[in-house]
């Protein structure tokens, strides 16, 4: 136990909501079940960003599904993670694809999806979809195939 405190900064701690898009803030920790394949996954139905041309406040249900490999993702560092671009300017693409890529870097997953549900804004919503499988291996397979079938 003493290690795991060791690894995380955050839980337990009294809360410090960042301001801005603050990636640094995301934790990770050891994965005690490497050897099998297993989804995890987060729901953030209260995600916000900002448009970067108009300023106005965009919101959105992000879903986050990965097959870990040694590393994980602390819930309580993502949750305040994804409350940082709460005054961050950018598309909603953008967002997705930066919350993805960071992730990748923090954990080196087996696997991950990011999707954002972008209520709409003038009429239109948008879903953006982003994934990645490690290269050389199923899931490189797994994500070219999910990528390819989504509707």
């Amino acid at each position: 136990m003493t290690e795991l405190k060791e690894q995380l900064s955050l839980l337990g701690r009294k809360t410090e909501y960042k301001q801005d898009y603050a990636p640094e803030i995301l934790e990770a920790f050891d994965n005690k079940h490497p050897d099998n394949d297993y989804w995890v996954r987060f729901n953030c139905p209260e995600f916000t960003s900002l448009c970067p041309i108009t300023g106005q406040p965009d919101f959105a249900e992000i879903r986050i599904s990965y097959i870990p490999d040694i590393k994980m993702v602390e819930s309580k560092s993502l949750k305040l993670y994804l409350f940082s671009f709460r005054n961050h300017g950018a598309f909603h693409e953008d967002c997705v694809n930066i919350i993805m890529k960071d992730l990748i870097c923090l954990m080196d997953p087996k696997y991950i999806e990011v999707t954002g549900i972008f209520t709409p804004r003038g009429g239109i919503s948008i879903h953006p979809y982003a994934n990645y499988g490690r290269l050389d291996t199923k899931f490189a397979q797994m994500a070219e195939h999910r990528l390819m079938t989504r509707e």
